[in-house]
């Protein structure tokens, strides 16, 4: 009897493939590996194919051997995107979806219930580069092959695509893992598109992503879209709960050498190191960039002729201070380009979150956001100096992916440098601990300023609503001891009122602000009170248009 357990596939959607894939990113992830550079010598193609990978024998392999292997590509030129010919340019949006990786073919499958297989996303539409994948054993590694019999075609893709067809490469992959049920092995990572990747913890539905790096995001120059083009993948022993991942970048600035070590649960952890060596000035360095969706909350869906009261991947950024202090950025979806800086030393965490987890908060039973998962970047060692940078896009459309965040290192990226950096993600729902002493910010909700059912007085209300932590079960007369400690710059706070909700654990702290046409205001409030901080600190970013 076949007991390999069942493979759980989660197909990309138009949105989340368009979402991975920013201006300048189609052209993506390909060429050869510099480390194999020396096996490059195909064997001669009809026009009609494309053209094919080098077979290259196994090769001595390790996180320093491909780290000095990158060393030396970034004192050469950068190379040129590597784009397919033949039938795999005929592969459209339509037809691509009609391709899907034959899982009985899956990569890795060990003994009768393997914990980790891989499958390989078909090159063709926006995904015009290969990308090598190798598999290492025992320090050795070895090109993994694919061809057209590795893959389901349906319908119209079956005209298009030939039989038993070698392929030049792969547009990603991803790893299935039992991570729900023992008996079923659910998608958990995929890598596809530049250095775009993604994953899911316990009961997670695909949401944000990360990326390898950021190059000048928001910039007055070109953004670079650096690209991963060739991964290694170590073979778990068998029954492991973690498989390690390696990858080599390029851009034109740099090159990098990265490592993912991956461990599935409740939350997912991926801990990260990547080095990199720069080819040229960087006018700013993105460091564990995270890129999400918000299109509308409860506070700013008025423009959105739409059922569903929220439609986000993620609701806010989150940086926890080395202090204790924990910072709380509602997202928002501005009038136009907006960026929020957050100047920190070596911060404990920050990240994108998806706090609100009820599904009646966003009605919506096929995108299913309340199972999104939130995702956190802790650094390891010293990152020294620098800052958050929130970057906010207009945006019309879910399709869209409008939301970024990184760190950005003070000490600008020069020609000729060397830089490592460390740090650990974490994919999952994240909730906060129960027990914890702060209140955190339940809501943020937003409108026309003055007295409710009358005209508006020209100011904008935000009201906060506080629960949680010491200060959740004190009575409505304990007002007087509890203080508002709030900030404005760009604008002025004209009425400001704060008090417990009869029958409920929330605190609310109303605030009516104007400001002058065209003015970008930052709010920052917070609560103190019996000689300590009681509360996170709300900030938000309201661009009067």
């Amino acid at each position: 009897m076949e007991k390999t357990p069942k493979t759980a596939s989660r197909g990309l959607t138009r949105r989340q493939m368009i979402g991975h894939l920013a201006a300048g990113t189609v052209l993506t992830s390909g060429g050869l590996s510099p480390l194999y550079a020396q096996d490059a010598q195909a064997p001669a193609q009809d026009e009609t194919q494309p053209a094919l990978p080098p077979a290259a024998e196994q090769q001595p392999f390790s996180f320093d051997v491909l780290t000095d292997q990158m060393r030396e590509a970034a004192k050469q030129p950068a190379q040129e995107p590597q784009t397919v010919d033949g039938f795999l340019t005929k592969l459209d949006y339509d037809l691509y979806r009609m391709i899907r990786f034959d899982s009985d073919r899956a990569r890795l499958m060990d003994g009768d219930y393997p914990q980790f297989t891989l499958q390989a996303f078909h090159m063709g539409w926006l995904f015009r580069e290969p990308v090598l994948l190798y598999e290492v054993v025992d320090g050795q590694a070895q090109a993994m092959s694919f061809s057209t019999d590795d893959f389901v075609y349906q319908q119209g893709a079956r005209d298009v695509v030939p039989e038993h067809a070698p392929l030049p490469g792969v547009a990603g992959f991803r790893l299935h893992h039992p991570l729900n049920r023992p008996d079923v092995l659910d998608e958990l990572v995929a890598f596809q598109g530049a250095s775009y990747f993604r994953a899911l913890g316990r009961n997670s539905q695909y949401g944000l992503s990360a990326r390898g790096l950021a190059i000048n995001t928001g910039q007055s120059v070109a953004e670079e879209f650096p690209r991963f083009r060739s991964f290694w993948i170590e073979r778990p022993a068998e029954g492991a709960d973690q498989i390690t991942v390696y990858a080599s970048m390029e851009s034109g600035s740099l090159t990098g050498a990265y490592k993912f070590v991956i461990s599935p649960g409740d939350a997912t952890v991926m801990d990260v190191t990547a080095r990199l060596f720069l080819r040229a000035d960087v006018q700013q360095l993105g460091v564990a960039p995270l890129t999400s969706m918000f299109l509308y909350s409860n506070r700013s869906r008025a423009q959105f002729d739409d059922f569903r009261p929220q439609v986000h991947d993620s609701d806010g950024l989150m940086i926890e201070k080395v202090n204790g202090d924990r910072i709380w950025r509602p997202l928002a979806n501005p009038s136009r380009l907006a960026s929020s800086y957050f100047n920190e030393e070596t911060p404990k965490s920050f990240g994108l979150y998806q706090r609100d987890r009820e599904f009646e908060a966003y009605q919506d039973a096929w995108a299913r956001y309340e199972r999104r998962p939130s995702l956190k970047v802790e650094p390891q060692g010293d990152w020294g100096e620098g800052m958050v940078r929130l970057v906010e896009i207009p945006s019309k459309l879910e399709a869209n992916d409008n939301i970024v965040a990184f760190w950005v290192p003070k000490q600008a990226a020069k020609a000729g440098e060397e830089r490592e950096y460390s740090y650990r993600l974490s994919w999952g729902d994240l909730p906060l601990d129960a027990a914890e002493d702060l209140a955190h910010v339940k809501e943020t909700f937003a409108g026309a300023g003055g007295v409710s059912g009358m005209e508006s007085d020209g100011t904008r209300k935000f009201v906060i609503d506080f629960t949680g932590g010491r200060i959740a079960k004190l009575p409505a007369e304990s007002v007087d001891d509890l203080t508002v400690v709030q900030h404005v710059s760009g604008g002025t706070v004209k009425n400001q009122s704060f008090s417990k909700i009869p029958g409920h654990e929330i605190w609310r702290l109303v605030l009516d602000v104007e400001a002058p046409e065209g003015a970008t205001v930052e709010l920052t409030a917070h609560l103190t009170g019996y000689g300590v901080k009681q509360s996170e600190i709300w900030a938000y970013q309201w661009i009067k248009a």
